[in-house]
């Protein structure tokens, strides 16, 4: 009799330090946080969506995007991204790598095969394309890229659009990211947020 006393104690103390817990740190702890974060950073806690001009979600400073054609062609009045290795391109579903290392035969050849594209496009000496334009980040999701890059692209992007090639550069070099704090990692080019300004600028 004592022994089944002691186990049915022992279950609703149990029982009750789960409800408890449940309470404090799944209900109160989640409620807290939210609301610190809404009231906060309303616009991190709800995803650093990035809106067009008519106020429409059109994605995520923190998520890189496709700007190709159908058949994953680039869009030569648009700025690119890196290359991304998340699926087919950009696939949020599948944030990876290529995993392939420096040697690796085909990255070797899908590094070739890139600068030719580049050469072609953009107009430039093959040792003048940065690493970024060639290589895939880790994530495959990087929406990013240097400001190296986005100026190799302007004269393509003008010539796209038939816009002064000054006002395409000066537009890029207005979107170009500071280290943070000043001195961690290296300045940057949010590729949506400059295409979105590109279209603002065109009125697309």
């Amino acid at each position: 009799m004592t022994s089944t006393r002691t186990t049915l104690r022992t279950h609703w103390v149990a029982l009750r330090a789960m409800l408890v817990f449940t309470l404090v740190l799944g209900v109160a702890y989640t409620a807290a946080v939210t609301a610190i974060g809404q009231l906060a950073l309303p616009a991190q806690a709800n995803g650093s969506l990035v809106r067009d001009a008519s106020g429409d979600a059109v994605g995520s400073s923190l998520i890189g995007q496709s700007f190709a054609d159908a058949s994953g062609a680039p869009l030569p009045e648009w700025f690119q991204p890196r290359p991304s290795a998340a699926g087919d391109g950009y696939d949020g579903g599948a944030s990876s790598g290529s995993n392939l290392g420096p040697e690796n035969p085909d990255l070797v050849s899908a590094i070739g095969e890139r600068r030719a594209q580049l050469v072609d496009a953009d107009g430039v000496a093959g040792d003048e394309v940065p690493a970024d334009a060639l290589t895939a980040s880790a994530s495959g999701l990087d929406p990013h890229i240097s400001p190296e890059y986005a100026r190799q692209q302007a004269a393509r992007v003008a010539a796209a659009r038939d816009l002064p090639e000054a006002e395409v550069a000066e537009l890029v070099e207005s979107h170009v990211q500071d280290r943070d704090l000043g001195y961690l990692g290296e300045p940057t080019v949010n590729v949506l947020e400059l295409n979105l300004a590109l279209a603002a600028m065109v009125g697309d």
